[in-house]
């Protein structure tokens, strides 16, 4: 309860500043960034001295992350033509994929070239970081570079945690410029661009005139309230959830290692087993024929405290390790990941998509950088409800994706061994699986965009 109430003061203290500072209002900064930046400097200066850890933050966020996804997935939802679904479906997947070819095959030649030439002690996996912590987070990338450690590369875990960081101001910072150069170059909607111009959206609170209901009563209070239902539908989804994945655990323990390997990974993306279990609870009640009872302007508020509690934590909980060993390889990766994420993402983004082009490469850019809760937060400044399909349709390709690169995670020690086993023929096995699924993903991309594939090619994001 404490950390809870230190993190809804960072939260509350965010928004204050969101409210009173107008370079914050103008660069549409959300309250729960400004908030978390206090809280990563709190964790790491301040609450060492009275003892308190930041580890229940990551408990926070993993868990957080799931009852968003869980509260998004329950939501009743609108008809979409079948078609445009599966569409949808195959271009998420190849942004996606695309992220982590690219991520992983240029940070690779990046180290290459600085192992020949001014850093030739460097240890060769350092290379994965830059995919670690910024495409999957701080929590994969301490747990895949923890292993690293013992095979020669001193100090790797805080490389990974500070790749990651890194990775979250990138998102940040990047984010919130890609907002505002999408409202003034129309890369946004007129709709969504004149949301953001108003006062309420400015400042983060809405005015008297403006406030509306945010969700209706589909129970009698004196018997249930509402929220309580709704919340009890989330925890129970929760361990239908647990359960599965548990079971799923105990049968891949018979494939020995390797299956011990693919376990920690599933865990990682518990989310994904949430959202599948969440749908079948839903399909459940509409044959049952109590889908009128779920609301989902109540989800999506309840959506909405998880994902803002999820980002501040998530920041917060980011250890400020020192690198300063590392500092030069640790800035060429930067700038590496700065250009896929910041120039090439965009670019294919905006010939990729048919509908919500903005939206979703701005969902795509904050979970490349960060973690998904970055996007999401991102997503939501013009997507305040989360009203478009752009974050379910991400979801349901992040399970498609997760056994796509189940080849990359099980190869992500190949580097590490290279240097192990002085062998650098296992570094280039790597180089060339990346390379493999970059190109598999341009090829893919050529077929899906069609004509628009290389239209105006020197345009940063392509409209029509």
């Amino acid at each position: 309860m404490i950390h809870c109430g230190i993190v809804s003061a960072a939260l509350l203290l965010g928004a204050f500043l969101r409210a009173k500072v107008r370079i914050f209002q103008k660069y549409l900064i959300p309250s729960s960034i400004l908030g978390g930046i206090f809280l990563l400097l709190f964790y790491n200066y301040v609450s060492p001295l009275f003892n308190l850890s930041s580890d229940f933050l990551g408990d926070l966020v993993y868990h957080l992350l799931n009852i968003s996804f869980i509260a998004m997935a329950l939501r009743i939802p609108e008809k979409v033509e079948g078609s445009k679904s599966r569409r949808a479906l195959g271009a998420n997947v190849i942004a996606v994929v695309a992220q982590y070819g690219l991520q992983c095959l240029l940070a690779l030649i990046a180290v290459s070239i600085m192992i020949a030439t001014v850093f030739p002690d460097l240890f060769p996996a350092i290379a994965l970081t830059l995919p670690l912590g910024f495409e999957l987070g701080p929590g994969q990338a301490y747990s895949m570079t923890l292993p690293w450690e013992a095979m020669g590369f001193e100090g790797g875990t805080s490389v990974g945690l500070a790749m990651a960081a890194i990775g979250f101001i990138v998102g940040s910072v990047g984010g919130v410029a890609l907002i505002n150069i999408g409202i003034r170059q129309g890369w946004v909607s007129a709709d969504d661009a004149a949301k953001l111009e108003s006062g309420g959206v400015r400042s983060g609170f809405l005015p008297r005139a403006l406030q509306k209901e945010g969700a209706r009563n589909t129970t009698e209070g004196e018997s249930l309230d509402s929220f309580s239902y709704h919340f009890a539908l989330i925890f129970f989804t929760y361990l239908v959830s647990y359960g599965l994945l548990s079971f799923i655990s105990f049968l891949l323990h018979f494939a020995g290692s390797l299956g011990d390997e693919l376990v920690q990974s599933l865990w990682g993306i518990n989310f994904i087993f949430s959202m599948f279990c969440a749908n079948i609870v839903r399909l459940f009640m509409t044959k049952m024929n109590l889908s009128h009872t779920i609301d989902n302007k109540t989800f999506n508020r309840i959506n909405g405290v998880s994902v803002d509690f999820t980002v501040i934590s998530s920041l917060g909980s980011i250890s400020l390790a020192a690198v300063a060993s590392y500092w030069l390889a640790v800035l060429v990766l930067v700038a590496v990941g700065i250009f896929i994420t910041c120039f090439i993402l965009p670019w294919y983004c905006s010939r990729l998509y048919d509908d919500h082009q903005f939206k979703r490469m701005l969902l795509l850019f904050g979970t490349a950088t960060g973690t998904l809760p970055t996007g999401l937060s991102l997503l939501r400044v013009v997507d305040p409800d989360f009203e478009t399909p752009v974050a379910t349709d991400y979801v349901y390709a992040s399970g498609v994706v997760f056994f796509l690169v189940i080849p990359i995670i099980l190869c992500a020690n190949l580097p590490a061994a290279s240097y192990a086993q002085s062998n650098p023929l296992l570094y280039w096995i790597m180089v060339a699986i990346s390379f493999a699924y970059t190109l598999a993903c341009i090829v893919c991309y050529r077929i899906f965009s069609g004509k628009k594939a290389f239209a105006k090619p020197r345009t940063l994001f392509y409209t029509d």
